[in-house]
């Protein structure tokens, strides 16, 4: 065989052993459901044979975990090699999955299980209550059915309605995000124009104010000649006579005014 050719760890030996001895198991016991008769003992030969093939995809796994561990120390050809026998694997774990459908199907099993050995498939489900069909009547197998079907129209209904439901949920979402992502927009405007005035009216503070100091110079500036004047003007008329201090035109004191007598010499005529 071909798998006997394989260069595996000893923990995949190990795995690729228990696989293998599961196989043997599954076969034997579906040879051996071919000759049991009971109904009851062939829903326990079922269920083992279920487990077994649970644990096989449970081991399928875990190969395929040690594969992967190990890839990066085998060379490509020893991956591809075990790739291979792990999709091998998997084909004869599905063909025993056919076989017990096949044998549920024959056996009337109405057992509602979801049993998917494909890669990344969840664990399987199983009814614990199974009722044999053998022991129902034909009239109880169309109410059984019935009922199951009107279960199922209300299932899909009610999933229906939660659609419905989420998609109003999610349009009405959608309006108020575009009605805060519109009020947003006008907010950020309206905080923009904000700035735009304080930063006018705080250039048009300065300006204010260099031309208030401006005018407080000359104020100053004025009041101070203002007070020079009355203090020459005082000095004037307290000591008139002080020459140090030139006169301000327009406000010297008259000049001196003297007399001249004119008198005739004797014998000149005017």
């Amino acid at each position: 065989m071909a798998n006997l050719e394989l260069q595996m760890s000893p923990q995949l030996e190990q795995i690729h052993g228990e696989i293998r001895d599961n196989f043997r198991a599954l076969a034997n016991g579906f040879q051996k459901l071919d000759k049991i008769k009971d109904s009851n003992r062939q829903s326990k030969q079922l269920d083992d044979l279920t487990g077994r093939m649970r644990e096989c995809k449970r081991l399928i796994k875990e190969f395929d975990r040690e594969i992967k561990e190990e890839e990066g120390k085998n060379p490509p050809e020893v991956n591809k090699q075990l790739n291979d026998e792990k999709q091998s694997m998997i084909k004869e774990l599905n063909s025993f999955v056919a076989l017990r459908k096949t044998y549920m199907s024959t056996f009337g099993n109405k057992r509602v299980e979801l049993f998917d050995m494909g890669a990344g498939a969840s664990e399987p489900t199983a009814d614990d209550n199974v009722q044999m069909a053998s022991a129902m009547s034909n009239q109880e197998l169309v109410n059984a059915g019935t009922k199951t079907m009107d279960e199922t129209d209300q299932a899909l209904e009610r999933s229906k309605q939660v659609v419905h439901q989420t998609i109003e949920v999610g349009t009405q979402t959608a309006t108020t995000l575009k009605g805060q992502t519109e009020q947003m927009g006008r907010i950020v405007n309206e905080l923009d124009t904000i700035q735009f005035s304080i930063k006018k009216a705080s250039q048009l503070v300065k300006e204010i104010g260099r031309q208030v100091a401006t005018d407080k110079c000359i104020m100053l500036f004025l009041f101070l000649i203002v007070c020079g004047v009355i203090a020459i003007i005082i000095v004037k008329i307290v000591n008139p006579n002080n020459k140090s201090i030139r006169d301000i035109p327009g406000l010297a004191p008259p000049a001196p005014t003297t007399r001249r007598l004119l008198y005739l010499k004797a014998g000149e005529t005017f």
